[in-house]
């Protein structure tokens, strides 16, 4: 029989996960503007954004393969979460030394201003980050699913609730931290408030998760999930249940050859070594090394022989959405760098004699996400209830050619801007809109579809993998943020020349646009690869 509601440990993980995104939103909204004000130029910031979140969203592999093998999920959270809350506040002591920067007429800082420490300290901050994320991230979401019944039609549902918790934290974040950490726009040291009150956020994420785990995070017959592996029953039991479903099943173990580790290893040390043959900076070396991981690792896990044939076929399904949803994120993410720039340097923010802040442009996002989540959840079982079940990868295919319109929207509302014009905001507005309701297409379903493809004993490493394409998107995101017209020569990509604001915007409707036109034809191949699972 149907159970009516989600289970209460759906709404501690909201609350949990809903915590630590207001501590990475919060850095989030500060982070690019801080480079501008302390360190960098806006070009050479926008890559060492792109960098930190592209390691933030690769670390999750490291995360999840530690909680598959060793901790279990509970452990890496409360790791994670106190390893974060480390790093927010080694931003706050970065801008409690800082100095203001001086641009001089080249672009370049002028030297005799010496921020080394703050620097320091800021790149030690972001590794913490980075690396607390990774055992955080890949494990919560997999919880998620574990507190329902592996064909419980709910999960879809389920994880755009939990999505309204990371958005509900994503938009309280800037609104906060914000005004905390710009009450002077060019005095950087004024952002260590912002910082500062992220890294008590990620605290009360982790003291709310530890006490309430035990009675609130179990599965509909009574099991604690997210429970190390030796002392896992639900564990014990969903292997023995794929093992029985899966009539091709090898049950037994098979030990793999180290040949194939070390394959795999030289292999992408070759790819790093290519990738970066014409590095100019360590970002380019940063961005080698996630590229050549994200091609290495699925390689490596999908040639394990203890996987059957079902089993490689499903995850095949995950690796090739991966790909699209690299497309997806790399032009969503503009958001932190080049949108932002745009919002700060060539919007009009006035309404009436208030000029809006920069910053609460990253909360336009996040409330979108909380008001339709709902409606997006209600619409998917709405549809369900009348023998309307719409595929996961045709939702996805739906959030990419959104993305695509928003980006069509701004490029219209951009065209023929010259000069020191400045464009509404409202065209920003209705892009930020438009391409949240592609986001609540894709990646809360992302994140279902990933959990019910997955085999057990692989789970939280797979939404690792799942998050590595994020993490590859990231990268591609700041790479191409440096192509935002700054009244110079026009710039090119891949034989487009961008030398306006339509020209750029119009870039990334095309990339999305496309994508979403090969995931919607490519949909009955997934269908076969996916063997029931929808």
């Amino acid at each position: 029989m149907a159970q009516k509601g989600h289970p209460k440990g759906l709404y501690l993980l909201f609350v949990t996960e809903m915590a630590e995104r207001f501590s990475y939103y919060g850095m989030r909204a500060l982070f690019t503007l801080y480079l501008v004000a302390a360190f960098f130029n806006s070009a050479d910031a926008s890559q060492i954004y792109g960098s930190y979140t592209g390691l933030v969203y690769l670390t999750p592999l490291l995360g999840g393969y530690i909680a598959d093998r060793y901790w279990g999920n509970r452990r890496s959270i409360i790791v994670g979460g106190l390893v974060m809350a480390i790093g927010q506040f080694l931003m706050f002591a970065s801008a409690c030394f800082v100095q203001q920067s001086i641009m001089t007429e080249g672009g370049a800082i002028d030297p005799s201003v010496n921020n080394s420490l703050s620097l320091t300290l800021m790149f030690i901050g972001l590794g913490a980050l980075i690396i607390g994320n990774g055992f955080f991230k890949p494990n919560i979401s997999t919880m998620v699913g574990d507190l329902y019944d592996a064909q419980d039609k709910r999960k879809d549902s389920a994880f755009t609730i939990f999505y309204m918790g990371i958005n509900v934290g994503a938009f309280i974040a800037p609104l906060i931290c914000g005004p905390l950490g710009n009450g002077d726009w060019t005095n950087p040291s004024a952002f260590k408030w912002g910082f500062f009150c992220a890294g008590c956020a990620m605290i009360l994420s982790v003291v709310v998760f530890w006490a309430l785990k035990n009675k609130y995070l179990k599965t509909p017959d009574g099991l604690q999930i997210g429970l190390a592996p030796s002392k896992s029953e639900l564990r014990s039991q969903k292997d023995a249940a794929e093992a029985e479903s899966i009539k091709d099943s090898k049950t037994e173990e098979v030990k793999n050859s180290p040949l194939r580790l070390w394959g795999c290893v030289i292999a992408a040390v070759a790819m790093v070594v290519g990738f970066s043959w014409n590095a100019e900076n360590f970002n380019d070396y940063i961005s080698a090394a996630i590229y050549a991981i994200s091609i290495a690792l699925p390689v490596f896990i999908i040639t394990d022989k203890g996987l059957t044939g079902v089993e490689k076929s499903r995850i095949g399904v995950i690796y090739i959405i991966a790909v699209f949803v690299i497309f997806f994120w790399s032009a969503f993410e503009q958001a932190g760098s080049s949108l932002t720039i745009f919002a700060d340097q060539q919007c009009d923010r006035h309404i009436g004699d208030w000029e809006m802040p920069t910053t609460w442009f990253q909360s336009i996002n996040p409330i979108v996400v909380v008001t339709f989540a709902p409606v997006m959840a209600m619409l998917w079982e709405f549809l369900l209830k009348r023998g309307i079940d719409v595929p996961s990868p045709i939702k996805q295919a739906i959030g990419l050619l959104l993305l695509a319109i928003g980006y069509i929207v701004i490029a219209v509302g951009t065209n023929g801007l010259e000069g020191n014009a400045k464009a509404s905001m409202w065209w920003l507005f209705i892009l930020y809109f438009i391409h949240t309701l592609g986001e609540l297409s894709l990646s809360p379903i992302g994140l279902s579809m990933v959990n019910k493809l997955s085999p057990a004993r692989l789970a939280s490493l797979l939404m690792g993998v799942w998050f590595m394409s994020n993490a590859a998107s990231n990268i591609l995101a700041g790479n191409l943020a440096t192509l935002l017209p700054t009244g110079g020569e026009p710039k090119s990509f891949c034989g487009f020349e961008i030398a306006t604001l339509t020209d750029f915007f119009t870039l990334f409707a095309v990339m999305a646009g496309v994508a979403a036109v090969i995931l919607f034809c490519l949909y009955p191949v997934l269908k076969k690869m996916m063997k029931g699972v929808e």
